[in-house]
């Protein structure tokens, strides 16, 4: 029963968008109705407010990092304590890619799968973190740096020795985070894939 009520508040929790709640609070535009038409940090960047920007990845990340630590807290000495928090892990991401409060059309997830990755392990988040840095920093291409540090999670959780579970959680993720990239991974291809910074366009 307990491990039912750590997913659910989890799924909850991660079904609250930042990029939504930022936008409202800065007078944007509903980053729905423009650029990717998703609801994350990229996206508001687009809008040109890097404020709002900013504080949508902190709190998308935040989300992910407060639900897997509060598992970890009050879950881990339980027989079933690592899975309990795999669970939760992937309740809160899924609530950003499925918003019960958005008529279940979220974010990518990449904000939340960091924060996610943190609180399981430090170096593991540090990895998928610098991954990302790296191929953002050369190429300027948000989808394309989610993407190469989501192949990466998996194998990084593997060599860090973590438990099964929670290496098939973050391979779970970092498929669904793929997944949700497919729009991304076609335009990469066509070569009409947005860059960081650019601003948004209308719909």
């Amino acid at each position: 029963m307990m491990t039912l009520v750590f997913v659910v508040c989890a799924y909850l929790l991660g079904s609250v968008s930042f990029a939504v709640l930022m936008s409202k609070a800065f007078g944007l535009a509903d980053p729905r109705t423009y650029g990717s038409g998703n609801p994350g940090a990229t996206n508001v960047l687009r809008s040109g407010k890097k404020i709002a920007a900013a504080l949508t990845l902190l709190g998308d990340a935040a989300k992910g990092w407060i639900a897997v630590v509060l598992a970890i807290m009050f879950g881990a000495h339980s027989a079933q304590g690592v899975t309990t928090i795999a669970l939760v892990a992937l309740a809160v991401f899924l609530g950003h890619l499925f918003p019960v409060f958005l008529k279940f059309k979220g974010g990518k997830g990449v904000a939340t799968a960091l924060g996610v990755l943190l609180a399981l392990n430090v170096w593991l988040g540090l990895a998928a973190l610098g991954t990302w840095l790296v191929i953002a920093l050369v190429f300027r291409l948000s989808s394309l740096a989610a993407l190469v540090a989501s192949i990466g999670v998996p194998v990084y959780a593997m060599v860090l020795g973590l438990p099964r579970e929670w290496v098939l959680a973050s391979a779970i993720m970092s498929l669904l985070l793929i997944w949700r990239h497919k729009s991304n991974i076609q335009n990469l291809l066509a070569g009409k894939e947005s860059r960081i910074g650019s601003k948004k366009t209308a719909q």
